[in-house]
């Protein structure tokens, strides 16, 4: 994908039918039901962000939440970015926008995602990520392949990053970007 306008924006529900079509096209992402994309893209949307091309097609997007019992931290669910945009920092980009969105709203100073043993590409991200950030990382098994998945689904590791402080102050360029 070469110079194409990039809107990152928050998202809205109807981005939930292209957010399920999306993860559909992004192996090993698990697919949710659409119902559930409409949640992410609703009930969720302070915490996630998409990104659309200038004529609105859905190139990215990041899923999270501020857990109930952490308020001060956000939760990466799902990080998507459409095959053709892959290799341009696509997903380390929208992981900065939306922290530091969520950042200025909620003042999170924790982040936190689980990333299956193997899964070398959200290894890379989520660890140059928190070393942008200068955030201690701790690692821990949340859920086990065979206390929580009956040995169906490898284990997946919580990375718990932080605390950190984001830089507010001409971090963000704009919501819209050229990507070449």
């Amino acid at each position: 994908m070469n110079n194409t306008e990039l809107n990152f924006c928050t998202p809205e529900p109807a981005d939930g039918p292209a957010l399920y079509e999306l993860v559909k096209r992004c192996p090993p992402l698990d697919t949710n039901s659409v119902y559930c994309n409409l949640l992410q893209c609703s009930d969720f949307a302070q915490t996630s962000i998409a990104v659309k091309s200038a004529d609105g097609h859905l190139l990215g997007f990041i899923s999270g939440y501020v857990p109930p019992a952490r308020l001060k931290t956000l939760f990466i669910w799902q990080v998507a970015v459409a095959p053709e945009c892959r290799g341009q920092q696509l997903a380390k980009r929208m992981l900065h926008a939306l922290v530091r969105r969520v950042s200025a709203n909620k003042g999170i100073a924790y982040l936190e995602t689980t990333i299956t043993p193997g899964n070398q590409a959200s290894e890379a991200l989520f660890k140059g990520f928190f070393n942008e950030l200068s955030a201690p990382v701790e690692t821990s098994i949340l859920f086990s392949k065979e206390q929580h998945f009956s040995g169906q689904h490898e284990d997946e590791v919580l990375y718990r990053a932080g605390p950190f402080i984001v830089q507010q102050c001409g971090a963000m360029q704009s919501n819209t970007t050229q990507i070449h």
